[in-house]
């Protein structure tokens, strides 16, 4: 079943990347006590990714911050190795956006968002999306439809805060 807008992000580790390299960190307390705006990629250093979303919010940072947003983070089924090595060739600090992995998938399962990438060698990745979660609960949630790039761009969700 896929989370819902009012669900609360289910416990899980993610790896945080830093500059020391990958850092676990727990669900719960990443969206604790404050508000998030999480969008999920279907994987580091892809076309759509690294030509639009990931730059996208980037180039948006600081008018999604200025609409009540705490944190802006980045999620995709990959390491947090990656994850790093992504940010920093997009030029994204890590004070600006996080770049979460969810190297073996367990967060992307558990919200109901998977997506069988399998036939571009790919295997199972996340659905792109954004959402705002406050205090670790749902506010929003914009799935795309395959293949799409819309409602999860940095665009679109400044238009929904």
């Amino acid at each position: 079943m896929t989370i819902q807008i009012g669900d609360r992000i289910p416990s899980a580790t993610l790896s945080l990347a830093t500059s020391e390299g990958p850092r676990p960190v727990s669900t719960d307390d990443f969206f604790q006590g404050r508000t998030v705006a999480l969008f999920a990629v279907p994987g580091a250093f892809t076309p759509t990714c690294s030509a639009n979303h990931l730059p996208g919010f980037k180039t948006s940072l600081d008018d999604i911050k200025a609409k009540g947003i705490d944190q802006v983070a980045c999620l995709s089924v990959n390491d947090g190795w990656v994850m790093r090595a992504w940010g920093d060739s997009q030029g994204v600090g890590e004070d600006e956006i996080a770049m979460l992995g969810d190297g073996n998938g367990e967060l992307t399962r558990a919200l109901g968002l998977t997506m069988d990438a399998s036939r571009g060698g790919l295997g199972e990745r996340s659905q792109r999306y954004a959402m705002v979660v406050k205090d670790g609960v749902v506010d929003q949630l914009h799935v795309e439809q395959p293949g799409e790039f819309r409602v999860s761009s940095a665009e679109h969700l400044l238009t929904q805060l």
